[in-house]
């Protein structure tokens, strides 16, 4: 498998599937968006992009299986997967605040060989194979050098509809407010990630998260030389819900932090 070429591929469908989420929201209305639980919602737009991506990607790669956001497929396999959100940031989307990107990864069991995160405010594709380097718009990225937790800016998200950890979570913002530059919540986890890996955030941390989340972002992260871990310090990051990312240094910061509030 040549994992080069078949992501260039992948961020050209990611593009012209980003045209059409583009132009919908031209026209776009409150009265278009329906409620799939507390504060999760979705539109016409989610679910068209996701069916545009699934079947593109089916004739790119036709024996993998997809893990996707809005269920438009449930073909699944033991070995290769498209993992997928077609609008990370609907929220954003809906109300015409102009962060939010198409997420694909395509992972072997748990590893994930293709991240690719195309954010459509600006349209930077974020992109990065297995060994192969982490790109934004073609041009080579890293993770920010910056060692110390004062002189970093940090990105979260958060608890939309999970508040059953929220005195956590909250404990660890007062810590954070009072050592770093700022927080930031962007509204899309896969932004956040692609802004880790390009050095633009220290660090990332959120919980409640779900595969097509951050799937993506994890490869970008750790291709542009950063670590992902979840909040125990292990690897239970891309289906165990919470997920700490950055440097080597700002990454183990937040570990210790989060780990003595969690």
């Amino acid at each position: 498998m040549n994992l080069e070429k078949l992501t260039a591929n992948v961020n050209s469908i990611a593009i012209e599937t980003g045209e059409f989420i583009i132009e919908q929201r031209k026209g776009f209305s409150l009265d278009k968006v329906e409620i799939k639980a507390l504060n999760q919602l979705v539109s016409y737009v989610d679910i068209q992009a996701e069916k545009q991506l699934v079947q593109h990607l089916s004739l790119l790669l036709p024996e993998a299986g997809f893990i996707t956001e809005e269920n438009t497929s449930t073909k699944g396999t033991a070995e290769y997967n498209w993992i997928i959100d077609p609008l990370d940031g609907t929220t954003n989307f809906i109300h015409n605040v102009p962060v939010y990107s198409i997420s694909i990864a395509l992972a072997k069991g748990e590893e994930i060989l293709i991240g690719v995160v195309y954010e459509l405010g600006r349209k930077e594709l974020f992109a990065a194979w297995k060994n192969g380097g982490a790109w934004l718009n073609g041009e080579s990225i890293n993770v920010s050098s910056e060692l110390e937790l004062t002189k970093s800016l940090i990105a979260t998200g958060f608890p939309y509809y999970d508040f059953e950890q929220m005195e956590a979570y909250i404990n660890v913002l007062k810590s954070l407010l009072k050592s770093t530059h700022g927080l930031r919540r962007m509204g899309s986890a896969a932004v956040d990630m692609a802004y880790v890996a390009c050095g633009r955030f220290e660090g990332f941390f959120e919980y409640g998260l779900h595969a097509w989340d951050v799937a993506a972002g994890v490869l970008l992260v750790k291709e542009a030389g950063g670590n992902v871990t979840d909040f125990k310090g292990v690897n239970d990051y891309l289906f165990g819900e919470t997920i700490i990312s950055g440097n080597a240094a700002i990454s183990e910061s937040l570990l210790k932090l989060i780990k003595s509030e969690f």
